[in-house]
């Protein structure tokens, strides 16, 4: 998701810094080397489109948090995701500016959550998983940069689905007895939210973008955000906002809306439509919350379809959805799409 850089694989460098820029909510310059910190720490803040060591920082606080391990696994899976990269010898702007980091991220931390973090074996895998997914990352920014397209976290979806489907096959890998399998059932339960619910559901979905459920990670990642950019920030918060809504609307159990399930989906989309992707603008605003919308409906269709191994959808909405209006866009000249 740090694919407020990812342009240049869809429309070129200038394309890209201008992106970048709408993305942090200010003015920045093109990556620059700051050794190995720097680029590990923007490999964190990219997991929300962010290309900032500050705001990459506090994202590992939030992690820390949550567990020192979880806190760890994410820092692993950065460093080995970019120091990968570097080593195949991958554009360096891309690295520096985190771009090579956020889907290694990603793939650590699910390891880490859906194997145990204190095996053995599930660090290993880890390790292995972030290498495979900087290979996978480099297949599908190709693939869909012919298209115009960005990469988003489709390769980290990808790896950790199937690594979720292979698990339980590896005894060494695999320490939770039976399997997780299990078909999908209608929704039980209370369908009103408490007022404590709907708050800590709010912060909680953002919390849920990487995997964790507690309401005070969340906060820890809006600040983040904050940092970053008050703009980028306020669309995310409308992003949350949009996400439990809609769930409560459906009537979705107000637990899952608690978790913080029903909105992170929302928040990536409603950053990738308005400010990274497309211009900030009345229009492209109004366009990401529908975006957001439909993501959060898409939400339990993907785990459906995932309940063979345990119902996981990552952020298969968040990239279904956004990849299908970024496509849209090129046909509505009023949201100022590149290619419109």
């Amino acid at each position: 998701m740090g694919q407020a850089t990812d342009a240049p694989d869809a429309g070129g460098p200038a394309q890209a810094s201008a992106v970048a820029s709408t993305a942090a909510g200010r003015v920045i310059g093109p990556a620059r080397a700051g050794g190995f910190a720097v680029p590990l720490l923007r490999g964190h803040a990219q997991v929300t489109f962010l290309p900032s060591a500050a705001a990459g920082a506090l994202f590992v606080l939030a992690l820390s948090a949550a567990s020192w391990e979880y806190g760890l696994y994410g820092l692993l899976g950065t460093a080995v995701g970019t120091g990968a990269a570097r080593l195949l010898g991958v554009d360096r702007d891309r690295v520096e500016s985190g771009l090579e980091g956020f889907n290694a991220c990603l793939t650590s931390l699910s390891c880490a959550v859906l194997l145990g973090p204190r095996h053995l074996s599930t660090a290993l895998l880890a390790i292995a998983g972030c290498v495979v997914v900087t290979v996978v990352t480099a297949a599908v920014t190709r693939l869909l940069g012919a298209c115009g397209l960005p990469s988003l976290t489709l390769p980290f979806c990808l790896v950790a689905s199937a690594t979720a489907l292979a698990a339980p096959a590896f005894r060494r890998l695999w320490h939770h007895g039976e399997g997780l399998a299990a078909l999908a059932g209608p929704a039980t339960g209370p369908t009103a939210p408490r007022p404590d619910q709907l708050a800590r559901g709010f912060l909680a979905g953002f919390a849920q973008i990487f995997l964790m459920p507690q309401w005070y990670v969340g906060a820890l990642l809006l600040a983040g955000l904050l940092i970053a950019g008050r703009r980028a920030a306020a669309v995310a918060c409308l992003g949350s906002a949009t996400g439990i809504a809609t769930a409560w609307a459906l009537g979705a159990p107000a637990g899952r809306i608690a978790d913080g399930t029903a909105g992170y989906n929302a928040v990536l989309v409603a950053l990738a439509l308005c400010g990274v992707f497309l211009p900030v603008r009345a229009a492209t605003l109004a366009y990401a919350l529908v975006g957001a919308a439909a993501a959060t409906a898409l939400g339990p269709s993907v785990s459906a379809l995932f309940a063979p191994s345990g119902g996981h959808a990552f952020t298969w909405p968040f990239v279904l959805t956004t990849l299908v209006f970024l496509a849209a866009a090129r046909s509505f000249p009023r949201l100022g799409a590149p290619g419109g």
